[in-house]
Order: structure tokens, then sequence, then C-alpha cells
């Protein structure tokens, strides 16, 4: 059996979780370190209800996945006075680049709701009627975009990302990411992850659980901890 490497900080990290509270159970204590070690921050993706390892690798594969976004082109059409520098909000017709803002208009999502529905360029339909469907962004990318620099001037058609969560528009795929990491995932710790069973562990991660949680490992673990005397009051009271 390869013998456990600890290093200084490591050892000094497991005996200050260990003299806080000193009944801490083996299991938990070993948890403790794997994610000490490994640098392991859990999170869920609450949508999914799925755990993955840490964010960044959960933005990695929902983005792989094409979970997270998809690409759209939004024209827009300059008209001075729609935004302005104070316009926090935009809602913006997909169909002629038309666009409210939440500064500009009394009640921009009425304004847009009877603009789209009776658009002459929207041909899509739901139920018979033209379908009610529009762009909100609140990316200051985007509503800048909306802001000509000169006299108005001719339309242009720009890219921009659509959140699949939220449906709120953004100016780079960036903008998407930082509204999912900042609104769509919960932190758990691995005892937590390990003592549930309600949500769903990502394949790779569960693979690296089922790897590191074996009885040879823990043991290894112990024997570990035993070169150390400072461990030997907890060692004692596992194996009792």
């Amino acid at each position: 059996m390869a013998k456990l490497a600890l290093s200084d900080s490591l050892r000094k990290d497991l005996l200050s979780y260990l003299n806080g509270q000193p009944d801490r159970e083996l299991v938990d204590t070993y948890l403790h370190f794997l994610e000490l070690k490994h640098d392991l921050e859990p999170v869920l993706f609450i949508r999914d209800k799925m755990i993955f390892e840490n964010v960044e690798k959960a933005l990695t594969k929902l983005e792989k996945d094409g979970e997270l976004y998809h690409q759209a082109e939004i024209k827009i059409q300059f008209h001075t006075g729609d935004v302005n520098e104070d316009t926090k909000r935009v809602y913006i017709c997909p169909f002629t680049g038309k666009v409210f803002g939440d500064n500009t208009h009394p009640n921009p999502q009425d304004a847009i709701y009877d603009w789209v529905s009776k658009c002459k360029e929207n041909t899509e339909r739901s139920g018979g009627l033209k379908a009610k469907r529009f762009y909100v962004s609140e990316d200051p990318e985007v509503i800048k975009s909306y802001i000509p620099k000169e006299k108005p001037k001719e339309g242009i058609t720009k890219t921009v990302f659509s959140s699949l969560l939220s449906g709120r528009l953004f100016a780079s795929k960036r903008g998407v990411l930082e509204e999912v990491r900042k609104n769509y995932f919960k932190p758990m710790s691995l005892f937590e992850v390990q003592n549930q069973n309600r949500f769903k562990i990502d394949d790779t991660f569960l693979a690296f659980l089922k790897e590191t949680l074996q009885e040879e490992k823990i043991a290894q673990f112990v024997e570990g901890l035993a070169e150390y005397e400072e461990f030997s009051p907890f060692i004692e009271k596992w194996l009792a």
C-alpha cells in the first residue's frame, strides 16, 4: 500500500479541523481531507439538481453540452431617445430591432408586447396569433449598442447570446457564464454530498468519489496520520 503524503500545511489544517470539534468521526475527517487535498468545492446546479466538483467544471461541461445559451442575431435600429446612458434594461423586438428602454418609456413591457403583436415583420404564429416573442437585456454592452454615437444611422445586425436559463440577452457568452455562476449554483460540503440522495452527481465527480471512498483508501489515510504523534488521540478514538 502506497504511503500517504501529507504536506505541512495539510497537516496543520487537519489538526485545526479536529481540534475545533474533537468528536469528529473518521469518515467526516477523511472527507474534509479530500476537500483540502484535491481543492474540492462541490456545488449543486439548481436547475438540473446535479452536483458537480466545482463551478468551473460544471460550467465547462454545461457549455460543451449546449445547456447554457444559444447565439442569436438581433437587428439594431437607431432612434434618438429610445435608449440613453441611464437605461438599465431594454426590451427588444427580434424582428425589427425596435427597442424600448426602462427609463425612456412609461411602460416598456406593455409597449414591446403591443409592438410585436402588430409588427409586420413578425411572421411567427402561436395559436393562430402573432407570437409575442421579444428579448430582454440588462447587459450594459447590449444597451450601449443602442445608443448612437452620432446622429441615427442605418440599422445593423449584431450577434448576441441568449441565456437558456433566464432568457436574458448578453453581448458575449462571458456575460451568460457570469450570470449562471452568480445565480444558479449552491455550495455544498463533501460531507453533504456523501450524505444525501436527493440529487444526482455528475458522472466524472461520481467516479472520483467511488475511487477515493474505498475502505483501503481510508485505511491508508489513518496510517498516514499515525506517522504524526499529534493525531494519536483521534486515531485511538476512531479505532476504539
